[in-house]
């Protein structure tokens, strides 16, 4: 019985059976057909018959599927499946690997031959768009010879998990860029620093251009040359990602929830503040204060934030600034910059934080970042054809319109914002952390 289970016949074999019995039908009127039908048939059976015992002969065949250690979300992630022939002819092979359950992908095949007794690999790509575990089924292996008329199936009952983080590719992505001065992406730009720190870092010559108030009255008179003070950055200051989990983050955007954007900004962007020196926290928070993570720039605090953020999920209720005015107000006495992720998708709900959004950016500088409406932005610049499509590209355009004042709200309480579309969050986080800290207005 398990010489059955693992058998097939070949898709060959079922045609070729049916070339025959349509010669059977056709010799009942050409009499010599007849004779030759049936020496096809046995000659078909013969080498059915040959094709099995070579199949099922003690050599055999390995399959392993390579799986990284964790999957990145949003991103491509790599599965490799390596196949080894130990049989002494070449063998054509068939395999149908188990993916996950949260993929849907249920037509997953693969067909290669392998020569005799030697290996292959093969390399295939998934992109998830959830947080989570997941979990491979069996790798299924169908071998044929050169004849294919029958298959022999071989199970590699090798279950495994994954689990999918935060795009730790993006984050990899971009600490390069911060590292390499030369290299650069759209968005991403230099920006002239507005005056300076107090950390003193050295006396140099005087340029044109350099700020007059710094110029070292004592060290110019003693060279006979204008000399300057010369500041750096100030370091180690608290920057925490705040990401709403509330209900209007659950929005997807090509597959993707809005807060796994967030999600995915965050970790990136605390990868470059913690090299930069700073200390990185996290906060989370919907009807209740959910997850906190106190700023640090431990070496090991990125995997504490990456870890943090794997377990953040968003939920159908309604956010409760206030609730987050108050745990900063007890919490966060020194002044940090917070770059607080959420949606408005009408003027009418930002008018309903705005009070607390006012509160907290008296004491904190506070980055409010929220989300452009692509597909709102493509129906807006679509042609409208009839009275019903006119309609819908006015409505498209006031909720845009309303974006832009939002902003315009925003900068009239001395809030700083970000309006961006989801795919380029990351890079347009980065870039506002880097004005700031040019700036130096933290």
């Amino acid at each position: 019985m398990k010489f059955l289970k693992r058998l097939y016949l070949h898709e060959r074999f079922f045609y070729a059976i049916f070339f025959l019995a349509a010669g059977f039908l056709f010799s009942f009127w050409i009499q010599w057909l007849y004779p030759l039908i049936w020496v096809l048939t046995a000659l078909l059976f013969l080498l059915l018959t040959f094709d099995i015992f070579a199949l099922f002969s003690p050599s055999a065949v390995r399959a392993e599927r390579d799986l990284p250690e964790k999957f990145s979300n949003s991103d491509e992630n790599p599965v490799r499946v390596k196949l080894w022939n130990h049989y002494p002819f070449p063998v054509h092979f068939e395999v149908i690997d188990e993916v996950p359950v949260q993929f849907q992908k249920r037509d997953f095949k693969r067909s290669l031959s392998v020569p005799s007794r030697s290996e292959a690999t093969f390399e295939y790509f998934l992109r998830p768009v959830l947080r989570g575990e997941y979990r491979f089924g069996n790798l299924n292996i169908y071998c044929s010879t050169h004849l294919k008329l029958a298959k022999r199936r071989y199970t590699f009952g090798k279950e495994q998990l994954v689990k999918v983080y935060p795009s730790f590719i993006q984050m990899k992505k971009y600490d390069f860029m911060a590292v390499d001065r030369r290299t650069f992406d759209p968005g991403l730009k230099k920006i002239r620093k507005i005056g300076h720190t107090m950390e003193f870092e050295q006396i140099r010559d005087y340029v044109p251009g350099d700020d007059v108030r710094s110029i070292n009255w004592k060290a110019t008179a003693k060279q006979g040359g204008l000399m300057v003070n010369q500041y750096q950055d100030e370091r180690s200051q608290p920057v925490y990602s705040v990401i709403d989990t509330g209900r209007t983050m659950k929005m997807p955007f090509e597959n993707l929830k809005l807060l796994d954007y967030a999600i995915n900004s965050a970790l990136a962007f605390s990868n470059i503040a913690l090299k930069r020196k700073d200390k990185a926290g996290l906060i989370t928070f919907s009807n209740k204060l959910e997850k906190i993570v106190p700023a640090s720039s431990k070496k090991t605090h990125l995997n504490l934030l990456l870890e943090t953020l794997y377990n953040v999920d968003s939920k159908f209720l309604n956010s409760d600034p206030g609730l987050l005015y108050t745990h900063l107000k007890r919490r966060l006495p020194q002044r940090s910059l917070l770059l607080l992720y959420t949606n408005f998708e009408h003027i009418s709900a930002l008018h309903r934080q705005l009070p607390y959004l006012s509160a907290i950016a008296r004491k904190h500088l506070l980055v409010v970042i929220f989300f452009e409406n692509t597909e709102l932005e493509q129906l807006a610049q679509k042609e409208a054809r009839n009275i019903p499509e006119i309609f819908d590209q006015t409505i498209a355009e006031q909720f845009a319109y309303d974006k832009k004042l939002m902003v315009k709200e925003l900068q009239k309480h001395g809030i700083q914002s970000i309006l961006t579309k989801p795919e380029e969050l990351t890079v347009n986080t980065i870039n506002k952390y880097l004005e700031i800290k040019k700036r130096g207005i933290l």
